[in-house]
């Protein structure tokens, strides 16, 4: 399981990388994994300004749907429109091409709040 240590992470398996005052967010490894095939991304809250922990969008599998939760409180200035022709890149490159949005931070405070790479092993019991 591909867990990178430059990351922060959420319990909701959302990986986060912040770039000054933009956070790049996906999902995990382990929650692809979890999910299976991914066969749509739904992001209807861009240009949007969500706190932490506010539903920002679904991911939908063969098998089921899941809500996809902000990890920080900012506006959602982007998502990654190759996923709508490609949502299998969740899949396969869950931490490159499979990103979902960027967030232009209210509060950049918060990512230290986020969990590391061990703390995210030890949630996941990898």
């Amino acid at each position: 399981m591909n867990i990178p240590s430059e990351l922060k992470y959420t319990k909701d398996h959302e990986w986060v990388k912040l770039d000054g005052d933009v956070a790049t967010v996906g999902i995990t490894d382990f929650a692809q994994s979890e999910l299976g095939d991914i066969v749509y991304v739904e992001v209807e809250t861009l240009d949007e300004t969500l706190e932490a922990d506010e539903v920002f969008g679904t991911v939908e599998a063969v098998k089921t749907v899941s809500d996809l939760f902000l990890p920080l409180s900012g506006e959602i200035i982007e998502f990654n429109e190759a996923l709508e022709d490609e949502p299998e890149s969740v899949n396969s490159d869950p931490y490159g091409a499979g990103w979902m949005i960027k967030i232009k931070c209210s509060d950049a405070s918060q990512f230290e709040n986020l969990m590391t790479d061990t703390d995210y092993k030890t949630l996941v019991g990898a």
